[in-house]
């Protein structure tokens, strides 16, 4: 008997075929910046030959059939390289950034609502017109605007148009190690440059635009707020989650309560990820099969629930896993309805494919990656790890369903979780049986609330109701996330390492998957190289020496780095565990695989002013001195002033003698500059932490 034929994947999935090339070329484009004419002579070279190709008799074309694929992956190839050029602003010649210089006069579209920060309110604005020397030229391009919080009545609203000098900055880093790449960040968001406003320094225009689709969805996310801080009365944290959860809006987010949501591993389900959706995509297709008219009619059907999806995607900003389960869910709905059954592997490629012809930037996006990485494993490991345990009792059987779901995600996304932040939650599997029925209920009790909004008495019930769930989910957290063993963190991961995880997850799986020992021995191989690279690594670590001071916007610090042991020299508010030091030392210390010494190093001496760590020198000034010229100057190698410390830099070297001079992000920027031209009359060596990141010092 003729065994029942298995049709390869790359034969139900032919998408996924050409998305490999595509991506290919996107990075290609992005890290080796070919000229575009030689991108379009290859292209054009290759379509040539392709069609030569196709014109040839058939034998010899199903002799040399792999030349004509080989071709067309050509093709493919070229055109991602031929989008990343496309799609950078830089590229285009109308870009202001070609024009800009610090006699420019700018008119400038606010592009959405500017949201409430700590010290500003912040905005992105649309460049329109730029003025040069009086003349009047259209541009494009996007900047980042902070207004100063001086009078909130003069703020412009979405539509307007203000008028601004050229006094724009570069997007920059903090630049501490192993800290977020904000300025790459911005730069994949076609965003290179900033400005901070204060109410002098722009002329509001009479002129006022509005784009009637952008409108409607900036005033819906005003109106579900409004009523959300409405009726979920109580905590920021609860009320902050409720938002987050139904449309991500973040700003109300409590840092520490996002973060104990990531360490227990449960931050996706308030980051609006396909989770969303997808219920969302299930509720609607129930309903509407259900309704008479609207079930015999597929067109109306797939119109009204695909108008519904995209709908609730733009409301919630829009996001690269929330676009993407709007792509697939789209690609799905229509294959299901109009054409024959395709393969889930194959919507999946088509989404990406279609996302990444509109910004191939995306390729880049974590949550896009992890976003397309817990889908895969879903798919391809679900039904396989829940065949592994079956139960006669429901409710058994359907927990152990969400634990295969929660699981194959986690296979796929464990190694870009590691890579990205550095950390396994050991008790997700607890937090996502809990939380992911709780959030699903919060989800919709808040679309309920949504609907009964205006009928005050059942909304303030629906409200309570929603308050009370979100502080039980955010109590389970918190609890869970105090627990000693429920995090396993500072894991080293580089590029490398992450890709050899990967080829060992494919094989050990597919391995078993088959029943094939060629896989298993393969991926047993990979796994030793992943040890020795990973060991070398680690090793490499333990090696370093190394003094770092922090840019950290009105404070000082610094860690005296000695293998995986670190000591730290600055504010006190550091010391606390918080936002401040998550966001500014965390990062190096996890990158670093450093841990706290419990007492200062063994290497490191302290004096009155002066810090010798091994054989290097740190005099720290934070205070107003004297000093006294001296025969024998005192050499450091280091001299760091902080706090705005009232000296004079040619008093200093009068009995100092210093390497290199530090200013860190304590001192006012206007003293920085004055003390930058000092130092530049007297040649010395200098370095600004505000403007040129940590500064890193290597002992040897």
């Amino acid at each position: 008997m003729v065994g029942k034929y298995k049709m390869p994947l790359w034969k139900k999935a032919p998408f996924v075929r050409l998305l490999l090339p595509f991506i290919l070329g996107i990075i290609a484009q992005y890290y080796f910046i070919v000229p575009v004419d030689n991108i379009l002579s290859f292209t054009t070279s290759a379509i040539i030959v392709f069609i030569i190709f196709s014109i040839i008799p058939l034998a010899y074309r199903f002799s040399f059939q792999w030349l004509q694929g080989l071709i067309l992956y050509s093709v493919i190839f070229f055109a991602g390289m031929l989008i990343v050029h496309q799609k950078d602003v830089r590229n285009d010649d109308l870009w202001f950034g070609n024009f800009l210089n610090d006699s420019s006069c700018l008119i400038v579209k606010i592009n959405e609502p500017p949201v409430e920060k700590e010290k500003s309110f912040k905005a992105e604005g649309a460049v329109e017109t730029i003025f040069n020397d009086g003349v009047r030229k259209k541009v494009g391009g996007k900047i980042l605007i902070y207004f100063a919080k001086e009078d909130s009545m003069l703020l412009p609203k979405y539509g307007d148009k203000i008028l601004i000098n050229g006094s724009l900055q570069l997007i920059k880093n903090a630049g501490n190690p192993g800290g977020f790449n904000y300025s790459k960040y911005m730069a994949f968001q076609q965003t290179f440059h900033q400005v901070y406003l204060k109410q002098n320094k722009f002329v509001l225009l009479d002129t006022h635009q509005e784009n009637v689709l952008y409108s409607f969805i900036y005033k819906a996310r005003h109106y579900v707020i409004d009523i959300l801080q409405q009726f979920v009365k109580g905590s920021k944290k609860v009320t902050g989650i409720a938002e987050a959860l139904l449309i991500g809006y973040k700003e109300d987010l409590d840092k520490d309560v996002v973060q104990a949501y990531s360490n227990t591993g449960v931050v996706h389900i308030i980051a609006i990820s396909g989770m969303h959706l997808g219920l969302i995509y299930a509720v609607l297709v129930w309903l509407f099969l259900r309704l008479p008219i609207i079930n015999r009619n597929a067109t109306i059907r797939v119109i009204i629930i695909l108008s519904c999806l995209w709908l609730f995607s733009l409301i919630t900003g829009g996001s690269a896993s929330v676009l993407r389960s709007a792509v697939m869910f789209t690609c799905i709905l229509i294959g299901k309805e109009f054409f024959k059954q395709a393969s889930i592997y194959n919507s999946l490629a088509t989404s990406a494919f279609i996302l990444l012809c509109y910004n191939p930037f995306l390729l880049w996006d974590v949550g896009f990656q992890l976003s397309y990485c817990a889908v895969v494993g879903i798919v391809w490991l679900q039904k396989p790890i829940q065949n592994l345990f079956y139960s006669r009792h429901k409710v058994l059987q359907y927990l152990w369903q969400m634990c295969a779901v929660t699981i194959s995600a986690q296979i796929l996304t464990l190694p870009i979780c590691i890579y990205y932040f550095h950390q396994i939650p050991v008790l997700f599997l607890f937090t996502n049986l809990v939380c992911v029925p709780l959030s699903t209920a919060i989800l919709f009790a808040e679309i309920l609330l949504i609907i009964v909004s205006v009928l005050p008495l059942i909304a303030s019930v629906v409200g309570k109701f929603i308050y009370v769930l979100t502080w039980f989910m955010n109590f389970i957290i918190d609890k869970c996330n105090d627990l000693p063993f429920s995090l396993i963190d500072k894991i080293y991961a580089t590029p490398i390492t992450t890709a050899l995880l990967y080829v060992f997850v494919f094989t050990i799986v597919a391995g078993f998957l088959r029943c094939n020992k060629k896989f298993i021995k393969f991926s047993l191989f990979v796994l030793l190289v992943f040890i020795v690279i990973w060991s070398y690594g680690k090793y490499d670590l333990i090696q370093q020496k190394k003094i770092i001071i922090y840019n950290v916007s009105r404070h000082t610090a610094i860690d005296f780095v000695a293998g995986n042991k670190y000591f730290f020299v600055g504010d006190n508010a550091f010391r606390k565990e918080g936002a401040l030091q998550n966001f500014n030392l965390k990062p190096a210390r996890v990158s670093m695989q450093m841990n706290e010494s419990s007492d200062t190093l063994l290497s490191l001496k302290k004096t009155k002013y002066v810090l010798q760590f091994y054989n290097k020198s740190v005099m720290i000034i934070d205070t107003a001195l004297v000093f006294v010229p001296l025969q024998k100057k005192l050499e450091v190698d280091v001299l760091l002033i902080t706090k705005n410390a009232n000296v004079d830099i040619a008093g200093i070297i009068s009995a100092v003698s210093p390497h290199c001079i530090v200013f860190d992000a304590s001192n006012s920027l206007w003293k920085i500059a004055e003390w930058k031209k000092q130092c530049s009359l007297l040649h010395l060596l200098n370095y600004t932490t505000a403007e040129q990141g940590a500064f890193i010092l290597d002992v040897k």
